[in-house]
């Protein structure tokens, strides 16, 4: 992965804004436009401080390593827009799934609980709803505060006809719990990406216990409503 520096712009900087909220204290507070600017290199600068590397605020293969920082794609079919900007912020998560090691959780999604009033400490408890309330509040929007995947469907303004990055509630159409999201609710929350004939497609968390994208079937799912900011 090349050096990330000053001036430098795109979805790996977003990524890299989003990771020091995260992890530098105090939190600088960055916003995640993708622009390392200088309030950027400041916060790299102190994360070096904080971990013994040479502070020269570039983030080079050391800092790399010690931020967890993996290089990311953005689909070229599903690209961010103007419209739905928080687009940028869940994309720069894809890839976040849960430990695997018995008794060890992902901090990252113990992060997203926290932004819900159930503030789980486990990367167990269903996160769908969890990974969505991050987002906006990342991206200065207000959530739901709720854990819940059908809370979404009494937030913001009803779309009836969904564009890239809109919420989407869906729903199981049989009881029981679902493996493709662990809801035992039957409903999940998600950004839309598509729709066909047969399957809708969207990012979201806890899908196959990742952020992903996952295309599900019409046959099984329901579309309980469509969501975007006020």
């Amino acid at each position: 992965m090349p050096t990330i520096k000053l001036n430098d712009r795109g979805p790996e900087v977003r990524k890299l804004q989003l990771l020091l909220n995260s992890l530098v204290t105090p939190r600088p507070n960055l916003r995640v436009d993708g622009h390392f600017g200088q309030r950027t290199h400041q916060a790299v600068v102190s994360f070096q401080r904080a971990k013994g590397l040479t502070p020269d605020g570039q983030v080079g293969p050391k800092t790399h390593a010690a931020l967890g920082l993996k290089s990311i794609s953005v689909p070229v079919a599903a690209p961010a827009t103007p419209s739905a900007p928080w687009m940028d912020i869940a994309i720069a998560e894809l890839g976040v799934h849960e430990d695997s090691l018995p008794g060890q959780h992902n901090a990252r999604i113990v992060e997203y609980h926290q932004t819900t009033s159930l503030k789980a400490t486990d990367d167990e408890t269903p996160w769908c709803s969890s990974f969505v309330n991050w987002v906006m509040k990342q991206s200065g929007r207000s959530g739901t505060n709720s854990a819940a995947a059908k809370s979404w469907l009494n937030w913001g303004l009803e779309v009836i006809s969904p564009t890239l990055g809109v919420i989407v509630v869906i729903k199981k159409k049989t009881p029981g719990v679902t493996q493709a999201t662990g809801s035992a609710s039957g409903f999940h929350v998600g950004f839309f990406v598509s729709l066909s004939a047969t399957h809708i497609r969207i990012l979201g968390g806890n899908q196959s216990n990742q952020v992903k994208y996952s295309n599900f079937p019409l046959s099984t799912y329901e579309i309980r409503g469509y969501r975007r900011p006020i």
